[in-house]
Parts: structure tokens; C-alpha cells; sequence
């Protein structure tokens, strides 16, 4: 029996009517564009005859009500079906307020893609036949009302028995947060911590029993593939920053019934009024980045001073742009060794240092 398919992922929309945009002078986000880049995206999508659409999160800017029905009208005009999950902009707040929608608020928006059980937060369907999706809630709150990455136990009980009952069947896991390490130390890296699931090991160690093989993710706004220990996570960055990316996959099968998953990425280039975007987008991260920069160089493992991360900061003001089009090679060959061994890492190399450059196109046999 064949599974071939053919879908998409488009991730971290921040879709923000013009009235709701947040005009912030240091964000990094051009949420100006996620409409007129969304449009250009489905546009391109429709002509294509795909089996359906994943939507990894952050579908909108902060959570507006507003926003949230434009997308979810929107959605339904598609010819394909499309699947979404809550990201932490999507509900940035455990109960409704005057600006946003609360947690339990979110599945109301979208029952036509997913939640046909408005009471539940995460959800499975059959995509296809033998082709099942498992789409999981990673936004929690802790008792001050803080916003955390990481899967509840009563939804890491229900994953376990929807999986034992899958047996046979080619099973995609869809969630916002990262459970695969996309950033050299991401997972004991305060900067990095932010954008992983607090209780990936967790999860990674029931879909290993399973025999689960892919993950789709957003949130860390950067084009990355990885691997542990046999299951691959592709996160796909997002629509409103640089290189304002989605992804056409598909999945093939040959005689022996071994599949193969092709990716292939594009990039909305321009937009009306930015029809330069890529060049454009690209400086205005750039712009924006001294800041972070700061702070990386500041933070362990370099912990440099000060004095010395505000010297270092002007050379990598590209760097966060170059890491999210993915596939980057760094080379700081005026660095100290230590620093330049440090930002060395994060190129697109395997363990034997040789380029592998998988993270816009590839073929991955799963």
C-alpha cells in the first residue's frame, strides 16, 4: 500500500491586523507583513495539490481575539484541510482579558482545524489512511501566572494510550515548543531553555517506544533539522521574520515500503511596500541585534564582561539572521579561539566536521 503524500508548514504567522499591531521600536517581528505574506503563501500553497497544511503556532501576534477569527476565517476558504496548535503568543494568558483570549478560549477558533473537541487542548486525527497526526498542547502556567513550555501529565498519559492503539499506522507529531536540540547547548542555555519543552526527555522517550519518527515545531524562528537518536524534528521559522520561510514536504514510499521524506523550503520575497523583504528583513534584525548579542557573549558558557561582549557584539550582527536561513558556516577567524570555537558550533557541520547542509532541502529515510 502506498502513503505517499504531499503537505506544507507554515509557521509562528504573528498574523496582526493593522489596528492591533504593537508598534514597539526593538521587536523583532515584522508583523506588518503577515497578512500580505500569508496571502502570497496560500496563494503558491493552492496551485499545488497538497494533502494538508500544518500550522506549528503563534498563528497570531498576541493572542487578539481579532486576529485570532481573521486567521480561523481565512483558513476555511483553503482547498486542503488545515491543522493547527497553540503557540505562546496564541495565549499568552491563562484567562481572557480585554486584549487577548485565554488558554481554554483557543479550540473554540479553531474546531474546523483539529479541535473538534473544544474542551481539550491537543488532539488526534487521521490525515490520510494509515496516516495518523497528533497534535499537542506545550503551553502551561504556573501558579503566578507564568507562561511555561513543557506537556501537562494528563495530556503525556492520553499521547501514551492514542499511541498504543496506532500500531501499524505513520504517525507525525505536531507541537510549537522544541523537544530536539536546534543550538549547540540549547537545552542548558538560559537563552535557549525559552524555546525547548522543559520536559522533552520525557516525551522523546515515549515516542522512542512507539516508533514515532518525525516532529514538526516552530518558535525558535529559525530554519533547523535535527536528529536524536533516530527521530528527526523539523522546526520551520517564522513567516514574519528573516527569511520568512514554509516548507512543502513529502513523504514517499518505495516497494519495500521505506520512506522517505523530502523537504523543500521557500521564502516570501517580497510583499507590497517591501519588495525587497529579504534584504530589508535581514537589516532589520541586524539592526536589532546588538542587544542580543550582548547577552549571548555575557552568558555562560563565554560569560565575557561587559566591556568585552560590547566589543565583540558589531562583528556577529548578522549572526542570529545567518543561523535562521539555515545551513550557515561561521568562521571568526579574528576572534580569540575560544570565542571563535564558541560561534564555530553553531555551523551546519555533522560530528566529522563536514558541511550537511539539510536544513532548507533534503531527503531524510526514515
Amino acid at each position: 500500500m502506498s502513503l505517499d503524500f504531499r503537505f506544507a508548514i507554515v509557521s509562528d504567522l504573528h498574523v496582526g491586523l493593522s489596528h492591533t499591531i504593537w508598534n514597539h521600536p526593538s521587536r523583532f517581528h515584522l508583523i506588518e507583513v503577515s497578512i500580505p505574506a500569508l496571502e502570497k503563501v496560500f496563494k503558491h500553497l493552492e496551485q499545488l495539490n497538497l494533502d494538508f497544511l500544518l500550522l506549528p503556532g503563534d498563528l497570531t501576534q498576541h493572542g487578539e481575539p481579532e486576529n485570532h477569527r481573521w486567521l480561523s476565517d481565512r483558513l476555511k476558504s483553503l482547498p486542503f484541510p488545515v491543522y493547527v496548535v497553540p503557540g505562546n503568543h496564541d495565549v499568552p494568558s491563562l484567562l481572557a482579558n480585554d486584549r487577548t483570549i485565554g488558554l481554554k478560549d483557543f479550540p473554540h477558533y479553531y474546531r474546523d482545524f483539529g479541535y473538534e473537541n473544544t474542551q481539550q487542548l491537543y488532539y488526534t486525527c487521521e490525515l490520510l489512511p494509515g496516516v495518523q497526526l497528533i497534535s499537542l498542547n506545550s503551553n502551561q502556567f504556573d501558579v503566578n501566572g507564568e507562561q511555561l513550555g513543557r506537556l501537562d501529565d494528563i495530556q503525556l498519559m492520553w499521547l501514551e494510550e492514542i499511541l498504543a492503539r496506532l500500531d501499524g499506522k505513520f504517525v507525525l507529531v505536531m507541537v510549537h515548543h522544541n523537544v530536539v536540540e536546534h543550538l549547540p547547548g540549547q537545552s542548558k542555555n538560559k537563552l535557549g531553555q525559552r524555546y525547548m519543552l522543559e520536559n522533552a526527555p520525557t516525551l522523546l522517550k515515549i515516542l522512542r517506544k512507539y516508533g514515532v519518527r518525525l516532529i514538526f515545531t516552530g518558535h525558535l524562528h529559525v530554519q533547523d533539522v535535527a536528529e536524536k537518536d533516530g527521530i528527526w524534528e523539523i522546526t520551520t521559522g517564522s513567516l514574519v521574520s528573516y527569511p520568512h520561510p514554509y516548507r512543502v514536504l513529502e513523504v514517499e514510499t518505495d516497494n519495500k515500503e521505506i520512506k522517505q521524506l523530502k523537504i523543500e523550503s521557500h521564502r516570501v520575497e517580497g510583499v507590497p511596500g517591501w519588495d525587497n523583504l529579504l534584504l530589508k528583513s535581514r537589516e532589520w534584525l541586524g539592526d536589532r541585534s546588538s542587544p542580543f548579542m550582548v547577552k549571548l557573549l555575557s552568558s555562560p558558557p563565554l560569560s565575557l564582561s561587559s566591556v568585552d561582549a560590547q566589543k565583540f557584539a558589531p562583528d556577529l550582527r548578522y549572526f542570529w539572521a545567518d543561523v535562521a536561513d539555515g545551513d550557515a558556516i561561521f568562521d571568526f577567524p579574528h576572534f580569540p579561539p575560544l570565542i571563535r570555537r564558541y560561534f564555530e558550533k553553531f555551523s551546519a557541520l555533522d560530528k566529522n566536521g563536514t558541511p550537511n547542509l539539510i536544513d532548507n532541502r533534503a531527503n531524510i529515510w526514515l
